[in-house]
């Protein structure tokens, strides 16, 4: 009987899905308080780039930015390190940044995800952080 009446509730949900939320469409209409902000860290140092993304994630996250679309570039134009104990691989803002990040409790307490940003948004030459909401 339980059965029936789980199966019978499922039906009428599936016949009316106006009860369905979908968030990428209330963004489009506005409905959603959802903003990115882009920065380009194009010809920054790491350190520069580290002081810049802590400046930049403090301040977006007290706004209530939901998003930080950072362009990092893919690294190819970097000075090659002679430091052994140094990889190439972290010669590059793409990974440096997440690394900075994670190893910072106050900004990492503040971040939702880091992703690597779709093709249509710089793809390997980008990374999208998703903050949290601020607790004010």
């Amino acid at each position: 009987m339980k059965k029936d009446s789980n199966q019978r509730d499922w039906e009428n949900f599936l016949k009316s899905p106006s009860h369905i939320y979908d968030k990428e469409e209330k963004k489009k209409e506005g409905k959603i308080n959802y903003s990115r902000k882009k920065f380009d860290l194009h010809g920054h140092t790491i350190d520069e780039a580290n002081q810049k993304m802590n400046q930049l994630i403090l301040s977006s996250y007290e706004k209530g930015i939901n998003e930080l679309l950072i362009i990092t570039g893919k690294g190819s134009h970097s000075k090659k390190n002679n430091n052994v104990y140094t990889s190439e691989e972290n010669l590059k803002l793409q990974a440096s940044i997440p690394e900075f990040i994670k190893n910072n409790s106050e900004l990492n307490s503040k971040i939702k995800k880091i992703t690597q940003a779709p093709q249509d948004l710089g793809g390997e030459g980008a990374i999208i952080i998703k903050l949290k909401r601020s607790k004010e």
